[in-house]
């Protein structure tokens, strides 16, 4: 184990490797409006705050979302975030959830960016509300395809010089998309892991960017993701020969324990929580006694975890 910063990297990694970086942009995720309810008394308005969560892959153009309160709201009944934006809840799903189906003009990404505020942390949005500054610094330098509701926080260690750096090493770079969902951080709640059910993302991985890594595999470098959502879209898309394919659609991979790594030989990322899907990934790469080892040493260090926090290069032995 080596304590360094990310600065030092074109120092670290080798001519010849690359970085597998995603590009997904965060949307202003976080609404608030009034409910529309028709009263005689005016009792019908009530505040009530959404969060997105993922688009509904059935084309409809509606999202599944965190409401606060539900109990407030009926099936059917609008929720108003400004007068030309507003969301009906369609019905209640599981977990909490809700569908929601948005009436936006002149059409839903000018209005969400209108009217919507960054989907800060738990932990950083109960300090303080999101602010303009955030719809910047809560993005990758490389953010281009809206779609995530959350950042890939390993990519937010990155600035541009840092990136002309590696280039000059001789340390190359690929881009591919994957909309990072809430559900990437939910606790694991079984006790029987292969029973956890993981939210589909959708991702790309364009032909180039395919041909890219193949290349750099046949030349000997190491493929290195930065951040578990590339890792997880490029396993997603490995074959047995440890090719990668094209890809654009959809992905539930769960990343544990017994895995067999076909297309990454590495992975930068930020430290995680116990009892979550993230924890078991890293397991699965470094082993479970090591990765034990590597956190008892962060936490004596007093790195920082979270979103905000300290990163990690892990590189299995072999």
């Amino acid at each position: 184990m080596t304590d360094a910063i990310v600065s030092d990297l074109p120092g670290i990694l080798q001519p010849g490797d690359r970085l597998v970086l995603n590009d997904t942009r965060v949307l202003p995720a976080r609404l608030s409006g009034i409910r529309h309810r028709e009263t005689t008394d005016g009792a019908g308005a009530a505040r009530i705050e959404v969060t997105l969560l993922d688009p509904v892959a059935d084309g409809s153009g509606d999202w599944t979302a965190l409401i606060k309160p539900l109990r407030k709201l009926r099936d059917g009944e609008r929720i108003i975030f400004d007068p030309e934006f507003s969301a009906t809840l369609v019905r209640r799903e599981p977990e909490g959830q809700a569908r929601l189906s948005f009436d936006a003009a002149p059409d839903f990404d000018s209005a969400l960016a209108r009217v919507g505020a960054m989907p800060l942390p738990p932990y950083i949005a109960a300090r303080r509300k999101a602010d303009d500054l955030d719809r910047e610094d809560y993005q990758t330098v490389w953010a281009r395809r809206p779609g995530a509701v959350a950042a890939p926080t390993a990519s937010l260690h990155f600035d541009d010089s840092l990136l002309a750096g590696l280039a000059a090493h001789g340390v190359d770079m690929s881009h591919v998309t994957l909309h990072v969902g809430a559900g990437t951080f939910l606790p694991v709640k079984v006790d029987d892991v292969t029973q956890h059910k993981m939210h589909a993302e959708w991702g790309e991985i364009s032909p180039r960017a395919a041909s890219e890594i193949n290349a750099t595999r046949a030349a000997g470098g190491r493929i290195i993701p930065v951040g578990t959502t590339a890792l997880r879209l490029i396993e997603s898309a490995a074959k047995p020969d440890r090719t990668v394919a094209p890809w654009t659609g959809p992905t539930d991979i769960f990343i544990r324990p017994g895995h067999v790594f076909l297309a990454a030989d590495a992975l930068m990322t930020n430290f995680h929580l116990p009892k979550s899907t993230l924890m078991m990934l890293v397991s699965a790469l470094m082993g479970r006694e090591r990765i034990m080892e590597i956190y008892a040493h962060a936490i004596a260090e007093r790195y920082r975890f979270f979103s905000y926090g300290d990163a990690s290069l892990l590189l299995p032995d072999g």
